[in-house]
């Protein structure tokens, strides 16, 4: 069975470069009828941040990718987060370390840090590892007697130098790295009796049996050591496939997708809003910020992926049945976020009134409205057209909750006349008189009423306009008028002459 896993460390917010490389794991696990899990990768105790773990839940239970086992889940494999799994790690350690893979190193950071000023570039591998102090070149009683003594030490591979190693990636095909590219690197530190993330990501993804590790371009450069650690664990002939994503790249210029970039742009760079427990600092979510939740799916499915064909709007199923890692970039893809909001105005407008409707509730609630459903369904209905956004929806409707207490100076001066008070006046008593006070039905009756009068459209509707909204704006006047009715519409007319006499 496919097996695949998404591993965040929860050092704070899900950057939404997380999400896409959990998303493109979900659509093929379920394209193949197979499994995804959730591995929290708590190792680096120094960077752990309180609550980040639930904000990951929370993230992925909003966008609708489901888990099938792991941390919050449960499963057959757990424990799920690598702090838990302690104790299975050092059996591998001790492993290693019997069959000559891996050494003790004993450098201080001080030591390393003189090494680093004395050898440019300096990486400790093949060519250094004898320089420094290890039981590579302490005599065995030596190393005795530091373990005897508590000294701290770290367990590092052994990388042989002059070696091809190969990595088969699904996305990119074969890469060849040189061993002399790898450097020795740390495995395990008896300062908290953890592993790094390598080793417990190789011993995790073997042990939970994991047949695809589809993940960032970033992690290419720890392809190498990994197919290693497979061979030098004797795994290799279940060893998993590799798909290395392309990056999401800033909007703007080069470089790796940032904050940065959406606190300068606008837009949200995480799924939910995330307030730092230090700082206080509060960044904006996707879901706060008025996106559908299928929208953001569908947008980032597309961002390094295409479907082959020129289709953009697509369900779960559908990118499901389509997806296939072959069709990835191998190239970064630019993150367009106007292209994102073209998907969430897509998604609003193929969204069931009434569901917008209880999105649009809270809005209204912090505008002082409290309005009934079936009229609030109504709206949306008749404005969502103008809206990329939910939150956006009040500046395209507030004028159907509250009638207007005072009217634009702009627009009373360009479009109030002076015979504007009398012709409104007039228009009251035929609209008085109207039944059934309908769209089609009264925006005919009223144009034969300004007909046989011969006075101008414009003007009497302009007028209207500025009465019943206060300013310029709306949807054609009719649907106005029939959405707040007759007597709204009465009470509105009449405000405004008073006002503008």
């Amino acid at each position: 069975m496919v097996r695949v896993r998404f591993a965040p460390s929860p050092t704070g917010p899900l950057h939404i470069g997380g999400v896409r490389t959990a998303l493109y794991n979900y659509l093929f696990a379920s394209q193949h009828g197979g499994k995804m899990i959730l591995r929290i990768e708590d190792t680096d105790t120094q960077r752990f941040v309180p609550g980040a773990e639930e904000y990951i839940i929370e993230s992925f239970r909003w966008l609708g990718i489901p888990f099938d086992e792991g941390a919050g889940y449960g499963g057959d494999y757990g424990p799920y987060r690598q702090s838990e799994r302690r104790g299975i790690y050092r059996q591998y350690v001790d492993r290693l370390l019997d069959d000559g893979r891996a050494y003790l190193a004993f450098d201080t950071p001080e030591e390393l840090e003189l090494k680093r000023k004395e050898i440019p570039n300096f990486q400790y591998d093949a060519s250094t590892r004898l320089q420094m102090r290890n039981s590579l070149t302490l005599r065995k009683e030596e190393t005795e007697a530091l373990l005897r003594d508590g000294h701290r030490y770290v367990v590092r591979i052994k990388v042989e130098p002059d070696e091809d190693i190969v990595v088969n990636d699904l996305i990119r095909g074969e890469v060849v790295f040189h061993s002399s590219v790898v450097d020795d690197k740390v495995l395990y530190k008896s300062s908290d009796h953890l592993p790094t993330y390598h080793l417990a990501n190789i011993v995790d993804d073997h042990l939970m049996e994991i047949t695809h590790v589809i993940r960032g371009e970033e992690w290419l450069s720890s392809a190498p050591l990994h197919v290693l650690l497979y061979r030098s664990l004797g795994w290799e002939a279940t060893m998993p496939s590799f798909a290395h994503l392309p990056l999401l790249l800033k909007p703007e210029g080069g470089g790796k997708l940032s904050k940065r970039d959406g606190d300068r742009l606008g837009f949200p760079v995480f799924p939910l809003e995330w307030t730092d427990p230090k700082s206080g600092e509060v960044s904006s979510g996707y879901r706060e910020s008025g996106y559908l939740p299928e929208a953001v799916v569908n947008f980032l499915a597309l961002l390094g992926w295409n479907p082959g064909d020129d289709r953009e709007v697509m369900s779960m199923q559908e990118l499901i049945d389509s997806f296939d890692l072959g069709r990835c970039s191998k190239s970064g893809a630019k993150f367009d976020y106007e292209k994102g909001k073209w998907f969430n105005h897509q998604y609003i407008q193929k969204r069931d009134n009434r569901d917008l409707a209880v999105m649009f509730m809270p809005v209204l609630e912090s505008h002082g409205v409290n309005a009934d459903a079936d009229y609030v369904e109504k709206i949306v209905g008749l404005m969502k057209e103008r809206a990329n956004f939910i939150p956006e929806l009040w500046n395209h409707t507030y004028f159907f909750f509250v009638a207007p207490t005072v009217y634009d100076e702009k627009t009373r001066a360009k479009r109030w006349k002076p015979e504007s008070a009398v012709q409104l006046t007039e228009l009251m008593d035929v609209l008085r008189i109207r039944e059934p006070f309908d769209v089609e039905g009264t925006e005919e009756y009223v144009k034969a009423w300004i007909e046989k009068k011969g006075y101008r459209l414009g003007d009497v509707m302009n007028a209207l306009r500025l009465a019943l909204v206060g300013e310029g704006i709306g949807p054609q006047i009719f649907h106005i008028t029939e959405a707040i009715g007759k007597e709204e519409t009465l009470r509105r007319i009449q405000r405004a002459i008073d006002v503008m006499q």
